[in-house]
């Protein structure tokens, strides 16, 4: 069977699921209902008792109701997987099966929202829907709006957060960590090059100089280039300033001021992080880098480079974003424990300190990380309490964790 078939039996597959089942998720009721006894408890006219201690004490939702263990998966269909602009209905197969992952791997209760349009009003309605959901998980959202939506709801004392940009930047950590591991490099000496300064590309750029946290060190990386469509971005670049999002990029990185392309930021790298589309780095481009190089091409579902290129030009580790290679790296390695633990610590919002700690303990799943295997498992039920329990424990130890109790962290099962 070629690839193409293979492609085109998966897609056929995956329609007759989702018309058999209508879906991937439905509603559960957790009492029961049987009686009219029943009935009163759980609606009318016992609901009234707990809508006036909710009315006293709004913080109360957290033991009234769903709000605790619940997330909103939010998008505009702005930006959807490799499709682009597909709007918000095309967006709900996707949102769907991203709340399917959360039950599954942390058993987090989360619903699709997908809004019909793409307006200026999107905060104001995702202000709307907070009070009842415990957490906010943005999704495939475009730059650079993702960035300002992100932004302006921090204020909500709830977790939100664009998951295209941080669950990324935290599995590229995490696995950067490995592959330095399998080849004997260490973090200080490398030289980094992100293709793309997209959401992704941003996010992990700001990680990546977030890793001297754990040693209270500013920047330990030696150099960090991050390069777009017209190379690399550096402070001095004409037009720079019309977007704020690549100006913080061209202000915290580069400090040398290198200019060219991204054959030339390649040129002498150890590292190379694509998040940006298919075809882009060549079996030269990577022939030029330091010796085992390290190559993340996480474009999907066409890669930068293709691992066997990569891997014939010199390649030391090869990470794709795609399951039918090894070293897949996903964000469902990321997603679920990050909420699980920021949802029982009643995270306020999430930080660095947060993301260092989830990436920490996603790279620590693999006791012996190797050149083909620097990632856990995707099925690996046990990383996402692995990394909520340390994200859990971060939110506490950086004061934004509300309260944080034993009977929560044991429903969670973490």
């Amino acid at each position: 069977m070629t690839d193409r078939e293979e492609k085109k039996d998966v897609y056929a597959e995956a329609l007759t699921l989702h018309r058999t089942y209508h879906g991937k998720l439905a509603v559960q009721a957790t009492v029961p209902l049987n009686t009219r006894e029943d009935l009163g408890r759980a609606y009318t006219p016992g609901v009234a008792a707990v809508c006036r201690e909710l009315e006293r004490d709004p913080s109360l939702a957290y033991t009234y109701t769903i709000k605790g263990n619940t997330v909103a998966v939010v998008t505009d269909g702005s930006a959807v997987l490799g499709f682009g602009n597909i709007g918000g209905t095309a967006a709900i197969p996707v949102m769907e099966g991203k709340a399917a992952l959360f039950k599954r791997f942390a058993g987090i209760d989360a619903f699709p929202i997908c809004f019909a349009e793409q307006s200026d009003d999107i905060v104001k309605q995702i202000r709307n829907l907070a009070p009842v959901f415990g957490g906010i998980n943005l999704e495939d959202i475009a730059a650079p709006r993702c960035f300002e939506i992100e932004e302006e709801l921090q204020d909500l004392n709830i977790p939100v957060m664009h998951d295209d940009q941080h669950g990324t930047a935290i599995v590229v950590l995490a696995a950067l960590k490995n592959a330095c591991t399998a080849t004997g490099k260490k973090v200080e000496d490398l030289r980094i090059v992100v293709i793309g300064a997209g959401a992704a590309g941003f996010a992990i750029t700001r990680l990546l100089r977030c890793i001297g946290y754990e040693s209270r060190v500013c920047q330990p990386i030696r150099e960090l280039l991050v390069c777009d469509r017209e190379g690399i971005i550096h402070r001095n670049r004409p037009g720079l300033y019309s977007n704020k999002y690549k100006f913080i990029i061209g202000e915290e990185t580069n400090p040398a001021g290198r200019t060219g392309s991204i054959a030339d930021a390649l040129n002498g790298a150890d590292v190379c992080i694509g998040v940006s589309g298919p075809g882009v780095v060549t079996g030269e481009m990577i022939r030029s880098m330091n010796s085992d190089p390290i190559v993340f091409a996480m474009a999907n579902p066409v890669p930068e480079i293709l691992p066997d290129e990569a891997v014939r030009a010199g390649a030391a580790v090869v990470g794709t974003g795609r399951s039918d290679f090894p070293n897949q790296i996903n964000n469902v390695l990321v997603f679920p424990g990050f909420f699980r633990g920021a949802l029982d610590a009643r995270a306020a919002r999430v930080t660095d300190e947060m993301k260092l700690a989830a990436a920490t303990a996603l790279a620590s799943m693999v006791r012996h990380p190797s050149l083909d295997r620097i990632l856990p498992s995707v099925l690996n039920r046990g990383v996402a309490r692995a990394v909520a329990d340390a994200v859990r424990k971060a939110a506490i130890a950086s004061g934004v964790a509300l309260i944080v109790t034993e009977e929560k962290v044991k429903r969670g099962g973490t």
